[in-house]
């Protein structure tokens, strides 16, 4: 499967020397380059699948370290997306995908020298730049022959996306031209607001795997709530099918099937009170079911689903079900530049993939349509280069008249009713608010890792401050841009990290066995061997104490050696203070994190001449993992 990624580094290097990355010298011959030659993309083929997933509402560029710590365990160890670093370089190498250290894919794909590297090609993403490219690989393709789907996580993970509902999104998503979407955080709002902002989406909203439960229809306020928003939220009521399982489009000529899968596990990852109507599941023999009828009824050439089930699970669902072409996956964030190709039970090929997050990248994969049936596919996983790929107009304009709203009395931040709106920010523009700045990053602030991230420990210090606790836990969850050393930490950066639906902390007492129990319950989400029980998450973040785990070993037997940070060891039967936040089913008492947070660095920015700096990361040992592929320059200790 030829990637052309030679020709791609070529003119990135080409774009770097025309100083259109940052780092550039002068332009050859003092022209410049022109982008479009960059992102060339010729139509390989008869159709066109255009693929973003996980922008987590960033509208502007951001950074974002890819990580340095991604175990798999069981079938997934030592396989992608379970390799990071130079270990991903050399594997991709082996299906004939040459990233070379130092370049510009190096920089997007890894975490290696980062803090170089960013500062040397700039940031990526925005929706001004992705349209842009999108807009390019359709006309590549030409009309009527491709299609843009989303995978979610899309209308949530930044401030505007909070103080509008996601509404922000929808409309950004409009501009964009997404064609099918499927979803998961976009379910964080409330049902009506859910249905609400489908029906000012222009697409189609496809989940298979979605339920209505029989008791919603028990009296009329679920219907009377659909047709206030065009029947969205009632598509089949004698299956109980809220939303559309499967879309079919006719690309060129040729019928191909979209299904559907959202997010399996939401119940785990968000309040259920948000959607007391629907249920969500899994269901591979319900795909099953879909994809027989969708070959016996449709006519279709090809048959892939967008699936929010993150790549574990998608490479398990593709070697258990018959049928599928390809998977077009989200949740987990691995930007990988090549399919996996799994092996159907029907002796055919699944090409599984997944497109990374924060608006970083975007898949194509051209599809080779002979005689009604796929005969080949072309991939291909782009970075967007903010620095090289030009704003478009259009989508600019929205962005910034957004930041020129302003905050009003409509403006919902948290269930809890004493912080529902925030009185402090009233009257300002979202601009004003997000550009304050905090405080200097005395360390590059990122997330992304299976247990510890630098921002998490600013978090966590904040909690314990704010709440007088001896230890304090933060949210493994994945989404969250990163800041550079010595770039300001702005509010924005902040609500990058913090901005849930459901905000509030609290303090509680918890014996020292509860707290194992909690954090083998994380881990054997995390570690379980079968990806079909897994949630996609992190551990969560702990700021006071220190633990050894063995991702190997069973539930119950992962975490031990439980610590203070003095050292001293955590008793079964003692008590201890311990305050966090992003409760699911429990509504906090305390502040929202975010102004925690922002009232900790300003603290530290005075004490420290503006800057911020770590003093101590809490990161776990870890048992048995120094030659995991999943694993490079870890910053704890190994055993």
């Amino acid at each position: 499967m030829s990637l052309n990624r030679r020709e791609f580094l070529h003119v990135m290097a080409v774009a770097a020397a025309a100083g259109m990355l940052p780092a550039g010298a002068k332009a050859m011959g003092g022209k410049p380059v022109d982008w479009k030659k960059e992102y060339d993309m010729p139509l390989k083929g008869n159709v066109r699948l255009i693929h973003t997933t996980d922008s987590h509402a960033q509208l502007k560029p951001i950074h974002f370290r890819e990580p340095n710590v991604n175990l798999g365990v069981g079938p997934a160890h030592g396989q992608r997306p379970h390799i990071v670093g130079k270990k991903l370089l050399e594997s991709l190498a082996k299906d004939g995908v040459h990233i070379k250290e130092g370049s510009p894919e190096a920089y997007a794909f890894t975490y290696l020298d980062f803090d170089k590297a960013a500062k040397k090609y700039g940031k990526l993403g925005g929706y001004a730049h992705m349209k842009t490219l999108i807009d390019r690989l359709r006309e590549q393709a030409g009309a009527g022959n491709s299609i843009h789907m989303d995978g979610g996580d899309t209308w949530h993970g930044s401030a505007t996306a909070l103080w509008t509902r996601g509404m922000d999104m929808v409309e950004a998503t409009n501009i964009l031209g997404v064609d099918v979407m499927t979803g998961h955080w976009e379910f964080t709002y409330e049902q009506e607001e859910v249905v609400r902002n489908l029906n000012a989406f222009k697409g189609e909203y496809v989940s298979n795997n979605t339920r209505l439960r029989e008791d919603a229809l028990f009296g009329d306020e679920y219907l009377e709530m659909t047709e206030r928003h065009g029947g969205h939220g009632m598509y089949d009521e004698e299956k109980l099918l809220p939303f559309k399982p499967y879309t079919i489009k006719t690309l060129n000529s040729h019928r191909v099937a979209v299904i559907g899968q959202t997010f399996p596990r939401m119940s785990n990852a968000n309040p259920i009170a948000n959607f007391p109507d629907w249920s969500f599941g899994l269901r591979e023999e319900e795909m099953q079911e879909t994809v027989d009828h969708i070959k016996a009824n449709e006519n279709v050439a090809a048959i892939v689903v967008i699936s929010h089930n993150g790549m574990d699970v998608d490479i398990k669902m593709a070697g258990r079900v018959s049928g599928i072409d390809a998977i077009f996956g989200g949740h987990t964030h691995d930007g990988m530049p090549a399919p996996t190709k799994v092996k159907r039970p029907d002796g055919g090929t699944c090409y599984v993939t997944n497109a990374g997050s924060n608006g970083k990248f975007v898949g194509v994969m051209d599809l080779n349509i002979k005689d009604g049936k796929l005969a080949g596919v072309e991939y291909r996983l782009l970075p967007v280069f903010a620095n090289v790929l030009p704003a478009d107009p259009t989508m600019q304009k929205y962005i910034d008249d957004l930041y020129m709203r302003k905050y009003d009395e409509n403006v919902v931040e948290a269930r809890n009713p004493k912080f529902r709106n925030n009185k402090d920010r009233l009257g300002k523009t979202f601009g004003e608010i997000l550009g304050e700045e905090l405080a200097i990053a005395g360390d590059t602030l990122y997330r992304r890792g299976n247990f510890m991230g630098t921002w998490d420990q600013i978090i966590v210090n904040a909690l314990r401050e704010e709440h007088n606790a001896q230890i304090a836990m933060s949210a493994g969850v994945r989404w969250g841009t990163s800041v550079m050393a010595g770039e300001m930490i702005t509010m924005e950066r902040l609500m990058d990290e913090t901005s849930l639906t459901y905000g509030e902390t609290y303090r509680t007492e918890l014996t020292g066995a509860q707290l194992k129990d909690i954090f083998e319950g994380i881990a054997e989400n995390l570690f379980v061997i079968d990806p079909y029980l897994q949630s996609g998450g992190d551990m969560v973040r702990l700021g006071g104490m220190d633990y050894t785990i063995d991702p190997n070993e069973a539930l119950g037997n992962r975490i031990t050696n439980m610590v203070l940070d003095d050292g001293t060891p955590i008793e079964m039967n003692k008590t201890y203070s311990v305050t966090g936040w992003a409760q699911v089913d429990t509504v906090g008492d305390g502040r929202l994190v975010w102004d925690i947070v922002a009232d900790y660095l300003r603290r530290e920015a005075k004490k420290n001449n503006g800057v911020v700096k770590l003093s101590k990361v809490n990161h776990p040992t870890l048992i048995g993992v120094d030659q995991d592929p999943g694993l490079a320059d870890y910053a704890g200790k190994t055993i």
